[in-house]
């Protein structure tokens, strides 16, 4: 457009911009303690007529900011109907009244002396690369000695460096998971009761929630109810599975109920999953908390499961540090590939310090003796 034409639009803008002056000028006496209307009038000499007339001036100024505000939602979709969350208020609440936090999921005992002293020995010590950036996907004490440790206990030779990926807590871990594997249209089964995150985790994903609950049956005559009186009925779970099925979330021992999922139960969601080509996130964070003679069974050890499923972890509860937020994944490459191009970019890199003292307990010699 040539400059002249800009001319009539650039004059029909003067009188707000001498509008926008005077209300700064407004802004300025009034902190220096000169009224608005007398100083104006006495120092400028403006009439009373020329007073109000650009006292309206301003008033179309604010007019013209208010409408030029945007007016459009700012969000994504994605996050529709995700953005509350009920342990928020719940700690929030905690940490203005005396109460017992029922909200987080953190262990009451403290870490093991040897993770304490390390720590405080490390941190305090001469190597300064302990406060610099690692390895983006986990430094490589920690990651050989979770990939050493728990390819025993899976029956498979992982590699450090494509089979585990050390994530900022297991709730990255998680978070990692949908993003990288459910798309709009998928459906992922949750098992109820479950860890809150897992449905706005799906949503945010793109996918569909679908649920099946654990269902309690009466406990034996003479004795209490136990978590372990909730199962699930196999045709209902059956039912579940479908072309749009992408996964499911297994979470064993289960938080809320502390469900520790049997054999029988591990091999029925197994066989479900290799029957219709379905992937398996098992949250397993609560893995050494098992009594009474229970065992913890991993979904990833049992047939046809390993190329399909994520195990996830956490240093957190194991150690009783959940404040260090360390967490990994456990799976095969050609899934874990897809965890890392996520994790690389989001946080792309977990705290350094924590990571090569807490290989001390991956190694095997630290687990807390909570079994």
């Amino acid at each position: 457009m040539p400059a002249a034409a800009l001319l009539p639009e650039v004059a029909a803008l003067l009188p707000e911009v001498a509008a926008l002056h005077w209300c700064c000028t407004q802004v300025y006496l009034s902190r220096t303690g000169v009224s608005g209307c007398s100083g104006m009038l006495r120092r400028s000499g403006l009439s009373l007529g020329q007073y109000f007339l650009r006292r309206k001036n301003c008033a179309r100024f604010s007019w013209y900011l208010n409408k030029t505000k945007m007016s459009r939602p700012v969000q994504a979709r994605r996050l529709e109907g995700v953005d509350k969350n009920i342990w928020v208020e719940f700690v929030k609440l905690a940490a203005t009244y005396p109460n017992v936090n029922l909200g987080q999921g953190f262990p009451d005992f403290s870490p093991p002396d040897f993770v304490k002293e390390a720590f405080v020995k490390a941190v305090g010590g001469e190597n300064i690369m302990l406060h610099q950036y690692t390895r983006a996907f986990g430094h490589p004490a920690l990651v050989t000695n979770l990939a050493r440790f728990f390819g025993k206990l899976l029956g498979q030779e992982l590699d450090p460096m494509t089979n585990v990926l050390v994530t900022v807590g297991a709730y990255e871990a998680l978070f990692c998971c949908f993003q990288a594997l459910v798309d709009e249209g998928d459906e992922v089964i949750i098992i109820e009761p479950f860890f809150d995150c897992y449905e706005p985790m799906v949503k945010m994903a793109g996918g569909t929630p679908v649920f099946v609950q654990l269902r309690s049956k009466a406990a034996e005559a003479g004795k209490l109810m136990s978590s372990g009186d909730w199962q699930l009925d196999p045709a209902e779970l059956a039912s579940r599975f479908t072309k749009q099925t992408k996964a499911i979330v297994l979470n064993s021992p289960n938080n809320p109920l502390g469900k520790v999922f049997t054999r029988e139960e591990m091999e029925l969601i197994a066989d479900l999953c290799v029957k219709h080509d379905v992937l398996c996130f098992s949250d397993e964070v609560y893995e050494w908390m098992v009594y009474d003679g229970k065992e913890h069974i991993r979904i990833a050890s049992l047939p046809g499961m390993w190329d399909r499923t994520i195990t996830i972890g956490s240093a957190g509860k194991t150690f009783s540090t959940t404040g260090w937020k360390v967490g990994w994944t456990l799976g095969p490459d050609r899934l874990l590939k897809h965890l890392r191009t996520v994790h690389q970019n989001s946080v792309y890199h977990c705290p350094t310090a924590a990571q090569p003292l807490l290989s001390l307990g991956s190694s095997g010699s630290g687990i807390p003796k909570r079994v």
